[in-house]
């Protein structure tokens, strides 16, 4: 099996039909069919259903596809570290961070120290959830990710940076007991809340001690954007539950409330990401390095505060 073929095979994937990968590769048609059958000769399965619409793969294709792309970013990776040998790390690190979470504060240190210590390194910051964020780091597409801890998955390793409790965020104009610093999880489930989808680790941690106590979770509804979640939140039409290092992160202070939840205290863990048995690039690794000293830096600024 040679890299050329399952480069191919990614392609006629992505492409959805043999044709328009044979236009994207400007490889003649029955040239990339004959590789094609050649790779399922080779791996003696069907990796592909065709039909008028075009191609999908199998369960076997599923899973070739799924390791095709670790390979090919991988040689891709070799070859670039190996011509970059001896210089300064350089190329592109993506790093990931969790919605409703306090990562994307630190984008701005981070962005200005890796330009500072390695102008050749470009950062391509995006954000998403948790368990979509894993499967992309497995996949290579990916290099780490600051995210919600959702337990043990395969594939990636989890460096727990913070545990913190959790708060209840509500507008400053909500019916709260002015001066109040704690609030109990029984009143919790009592107020219209703002969550993200249940994908959302954040979301899981919030339901399990709910429902571990037989409260009622009361979902006001569904909010997957800050911004959004900001207005409504200024509109008082409902709270949300947030660590308190993001609710200082995403809601400016004295317009909003943030009580600690107590009785019981429900916890949640900020980890670092990143992939369980593949090495990182030169560039990620120095990326990653300069992400832990943020992080640090952040935390000994809180311990000393």
């Amino acid at each position: 099996m040679d890299t050329r073929k399952l480069a191919y095979f990614v392609q006629i994937v992505d492409s959805g039909s043999i044709t328009k990968a044979a236009a994207a590769l400007h490889v003649a048609q029955p040239a990339l069919s004959q590789q094609l059958s050649a790779l399922e000769s080779e791996l003696k399965q069907r990796l592909l259903i065709r039909s008028k619409k075009g191609v999908e793969p199998t369960a076997a294709g599923h899973t070739l596809y799924r390791h095709a792309q670790i390979i090919l970013r991988q040689v891709d990776q070799a070859r670039a570290d190996v011509e970059a040998s001896g210089a300064a790390p350089s190329g592109r690190v993506s790093i990931a961070v969790a919605p409703y979470s306090m990562a994307s504060s630190l984008a701005p240190r981070i962005i200005t120290e890796v330009n500072r210590r390695y102008p050749d390194i470009v950062v391509h910051l995006s954000e998403t959830y948790g368990g979509v964020l894993s499967e992309a780091i497995k996949n290579g597409r990916l290099d780490m990710a600051l995210i919600y801890e959702p337990g043990e998955i395969r594939g990636v390793q989890f460096t727990t940076m913070i545990v913190e409790d959790l708060y209840l965020v509500a507008n400053a104009a909500a019916d709260l007991e002015p001066g109040r610093r704690e609030i109990s999880l029984r009143e919790v489930s009592d107020m219209p809340l703002f969550l993200p989808e249940k994908i959302h680790t954040l979301r899981q941690l919030v339901e399990a001690g709910l429902g571990e106590h037989q409260l009622p979770l009361r979902l006001m509804g569904e909010v997957e954007s800050v911004p959004a979640l900001t207005r409504l939140l200024e509109a008082n039409i409902g709270a949300t539950i947030l660590p308190k290092s993001a609710a200082e992160a995403l809601f400016r202070k004295g317009e909003f409330h943030a009580l600690r939840i107590v009785e019981p205290t429900l916890r949640c863990k900020i980890a670092l990401c990143t992939p369980d048995h593949e090495p990182l690039s030169e560039a990620a690794s120095a990326v990653l390095l300069i992400l832990q000293e943020v992080l640090l830096e952040m935390l000994e600024g809180k311990v000393a505060g």
